[in-house]
């Protein structure tokens, strides 16, 4: 599987490649480093890609800029940082255009309309990345909460439901999973126990 790291904005779609969603590509997210070991554990490689997207929301805030044009070109460097950093394979930069083909075999772009978050609910992947492109929907990968101490999982998926929903204008979003995936069921199952006790489902 060509799995690609990529932010869990609405606006994402990989039209090549199996998506990863989490906040801002992992780019100063508290525990990123820690979440990359339990997830190249759960999916069985270490062979993961990662890529930016246009209007990154979370990069924006992180380093208080103020136009979507230095956004997009700081996305693009630190994400590039970010696989250099942590062994990943940088694939490129999915802009608002048609579907472009970018390197290691992925492919996609931003669907959203630009400026404008249109997402009403945040979806968790369980089963090895979002299989069916989840329209209006923010995407958290959570393949590998099942493997990872509580209070990780706790905290790094906590922080992201807290920005989507800061990003949302404070309405409450609905919930959703998806267990479709090529992991082992037992993993799956594992993981959906930890989202429920979470409370996030």
């Amino acid at each position: 599987m060509d799995y690609v790291i990529t932010c869990g904005d609405e606006g994402v779609q990989v039209n090549a490649g199996t998506r990863l969603g989490i906040v801002g590509a992992g780019f100063q997210l508290d525990g990123f480093k820690e979440v990359l070991k339990y997830l190249r554990k759960s999916l069985g490689t270490d062979e993961i890609r990662i890529a930016g997207s246009a209007e990154n929301d979370w990069m924006k805030k992180e380093l208080k800029l103020d136009t979507w044009e230095q956004v997009d070109a700081s996305t693009q460097q630190h994400i590039a940082a970010i696989a250099d950093e942590h062994d990943l394979l940088y694939a490129g930069f999915l802009p608002f255009a048609d579907p472009r083909q970018l390197k290691h075999d992925i492919k996609g772009h931003m669907v959203r309309p630009k400026k404008v978050h249109v997402a009403n609910g945040i979806s968790f992947t369980l089963g090895g990345g979002e299989q069916i492109y989840h329209l209006g929907r923010y995407v958290i990968s959570a393949e590998w909460i099942g493997a990872a101490p509580e209070k990780l999982a706790k905290q790094v998926l906590e922080e992201q439901v807290a920005f989507y929903t800061k990003v949302a204008g404070g309405q409450k979003l609905l919930r959703f999973f998806e267990e479709e995936g090529e992991m082992d069921p037992a993993v799956i199952k594992k993981n959906k126990k930890r989202l429920e006790k979470l409370g996030l489902i």
